[in-house]
C-alpha cells in the first residue's frame, strides 16, 4: 500500500532522468498533471502495464500533461527495459544506493504503483498493480485537463483483465 490516496498532497522531489537530466515534480505540475508511474525491471505486472502507459503517452501528447516512469533499478537494466517494452516516455531513477528515496516518500510496498497528481499537488488517483479500471479513469481525465479526444485505451484484441495484483 501506498499512504499517498486521492485527496492528499503528492510529496515534491527532485530526481535525475534516465538521460541525466534533472526533474522536478513542482515544476512539472505548472505545466499541468503528471502521472507517476513506479515500477521494477523484473515485475512481471509492470511488464504488463507499461505498454499500456506508452499507448496512453502517445495518444496524451500535450505540453499540459507529464507522464514520467521512476525506476527502482539503475540506468543499465532500465534501459533494457525501456527498450524491451517500448517505453519513449521520461524515466527517472530512484537509486537504490539512496535508499529509495522517493519511493519510500511515497510509501510504497508495491509495483507497479500509478499516481495521477493535478497540477495543485493534490492526487487524484492512485493505483497498485494493475487495475484497469483506474488507468481508464487516468486516460480520461488526461484526455480531458488537455482538451484531447477520448479513445478507448484498452482495444478489443487486447487480453487485459480487470485486475493483476503488483
Amino acid at each position: 500500500m501506498t499512504h499517498i490516496v486521492a485527496g492528499n498532497v503528492a510529496p515534491n522531489f527532485s530526481l535525475k532522468s534516465f538521460d541525466g537530466n534533472e526533474f522536478s515534480l513542482s515544476a512539472a505540475l505548472k505545466k499541468g498533471p503528471v502521472l507517476l508511474a513506479f515500477f521494477k525491471v523484473s515485475c512481471p505486472i509492470c511488464q504488463f502495464t507499461f505498454p499500456f502507459l506508452e499507448r496512453l503517452y502517445q495518444r496524451s501528447k500535450s505540453p499540459n500533461l507529464t507522464i514520467v516512469g521512476v525506476s527502482q533499478n539503475g540506468p543499465e537494466k532500465t534501459a533494457k527495459f525501456n527498450q524491451e517494452y517500448g517505453v519513449t516516455f521520461p524515466v527517472l531513477v530512484d537509486p537504490e544506493e539512496k535508499d529509495y528515496l522517493v519511493s519510500n516518500a511515497y510509501g510504497l510496498t508495491m509495483v507497479p504503483t500509478l499516481i495521477l497528481v493535478d497540477a495543485d499537488g493534490s492526487v487524484l488517483v492512485s493505483s497498485m498493480g494493475f487495475v484497469k479500471a483506474d488507468i481508464e479513469s487516468i486516460a480520461s481525465q488526461l484526455a480531458n485537463r488537455a482538451q484531447l479526444a477520448k479513445a478507448p485505451l484498452f482495444l478489443p484484441a487486447d487480453s487485459v483483465p480487470s485486475v493483476r495484483p503488483g
